[in-house]
């Protein structure tokens, strides 16, 4: 599936050229105070929207999902601080967010189903507690509406195909609840996918695996590429018929982790549609961190084997260690690394932002938390991005994607039925004597 330049239609609807003068076209030529108006024009016009953000698990692990135990305001306030509230988010011109409900993996099958269940409830009761800055949205037209509405729209991603135990009908019971993503593995295998970080078993997606996109397709669910082996998003790329996202990921040429997506699957993204959301995660971001953070590791192996039993020598050794080996400085420039790799492979109309804010640790110098957003289109200007590459970055490009996914779904939807094939039965192996 070819993309189409629906963002130049709605860039131009929008109006966000109205008013402008030609010099503040290119960022290089404008003043700082220039490029602050600039991106604030254009988060006034264009919903910013970040592809992933941990928020639900936050506040579960905090307050056990009871609402009333703090303030979304401002959650500076709790003992654990987040990074993200309603008063940073509108600080950081965010006009949409898809909130994760992501679900540990060692969780029992059953209590996987029940746990994201709790996890999206909490979604929809967290937008009906704070009615006058966030929405429930489930198509493209509701973001654009609830974000011309002064509000931010609260979109549901599954993070994890761990969430669905392997059942097609729970897979649409959680698109009926509001889901629009699910990512298809988290950071083990499921049992028809590979995960980018686990021992291969599949060899990418089993047959039951191809169904699950092909069912997601039919829904007008977005399949997420996120998290899972290069086989998979091989194989998703040959199968789908709509366009991915990566809802959280970065690149792999310049940090060869393999959570980042390489530039044979960024090259593919013209002809499939999709967009890839660059993570914010130092870890991710940096050559330098990942290999820190492995040589902490074997350290603490080291420190292990010397100190068997005695877990305070082995945390002073380690205390120790990180004073000697601080974590390396990630910048915006960083950040902007990756979104300008993504470009130069994948194309202007294949970039987006996903955070996965409240789900890390590390984060660049001038991200600390939700409010920063700006602060990083600034830096794209001032390399050189136009008023235009930052709008579709921000969001039109996920609107688009979010629009041709449901147009393919509707024109599925009037010729195929619902799959109701077990994974016992696609993926049966034959008997071998």
């Amino acid at each position: 599936m070819r993309r189409w330049d629906w963002q130049v239609v709605v860039f131009a609807a929008l109006g966000v050229c109205a008013g402008l003068d030609a010099s503040a076209q290119d960022g290089r030529a404008a003043t700082a105070a220039e490029r602050e108006a600039i991106v604030r024009e254009v988060l006034r016009e264009v919903p910013l929207i970040d592809g992933h953000n941990d928020t639900p698990w936050a506040i579960r692990s905090r307050v056990s999902n009871h609402l009333g135990d703090f303030d979304f305001f401002d959650t500076t306030a709790l003992e654990r601080s987040m990074h993200t509230d309603l008063k940073r988010l509108r600080e950081g011109g965010v006009g949409a967010q898809f909130w994760s409900v992501w679900i540990p993996t060692d969780l029992g099958d059953a209590e996987s189903v029940v746990t994201v269940l709790e996890q999206i409830d909490l979604v929809h009761r967290l937008a009906a507690h704070y009615p006058n800055d966030l929405e429930i949205a489930l198509t493209a037209d509701d973001v654009v509406r609830i974000h011309a509405d002064g509000k931010i729209a609260s979109l549901i991603g599954v993070e994890g195909g761990h969430s669905i135990n392997s059942s097609l009908a729970v897979l649409r019971m959680l698109y009926d609840l509001g889901a629009r993503y699910m990512t298809l593995t988290h950071w083990e295998n499921v049992p028809w996918a590979d995960a980018a970080t686990a021992a291969p078993e599949h060899d990418g997606l089993t047959p039951f695996g191809k169904l699950v996109v092909k069912e997601m397709n039919r829904l007008g669910m977005l399949v997420d590429l996120s998290h899972v082996s290069a086989g998979v998003m091989h194989d998703v790329l040959d199968v789908t018929r709509a366009p991915v996202i990566f809802s959280h990921s970065d690149a792999f040429a310049l940090n060869p982790y393999p959570r980042n997506v390489p530039d044979d699957v960024l090259r593919g993204m013209p002809e499939n549609g999709g967009v890839v959301m660059v993570n914010f995660c130092s870890f991710f971001l940096s050559r330098e961190v990942t290999d820190r953070q492995a040589d902490r590791e074997a350290e603490q192996m080291r420190l292990e084997t010397l100190f068997p039993g005695d877990p305070e020598a082995v945390e002073a050794g380690l205390d120790s260690w990180k004073a000697e080996n601080p974590i390396p400085a990630v910048t915006l420039d960083d950040v902007a690394d990756h979104l300008d790799h993504v470009v130069e492979v994948a194309g202007i109309d294949h970039v987006g932002l996903g955070s996965d804010f409240d789900g890390i640790s590390n984060l660049p110098e001038g991200l600390e938390d939700v409010s920063g957003y700006p602060a990083l289109l600034a830096v794209l200007l001032e390399r050189g991005w136009s008023r235009e590459d930052i709008s579709r970055l921000a969001g039109l490009n996920l609107l688009r994607v979010m629009r041709q996914a449901e147009e393919v779904a509707s024109a599925l939807q009037r010729t195929e039925v619902p799959i109701d094939t077990l994974i016992e039965e696609a993926d049966e192996t034959p008997e071998h004597e």
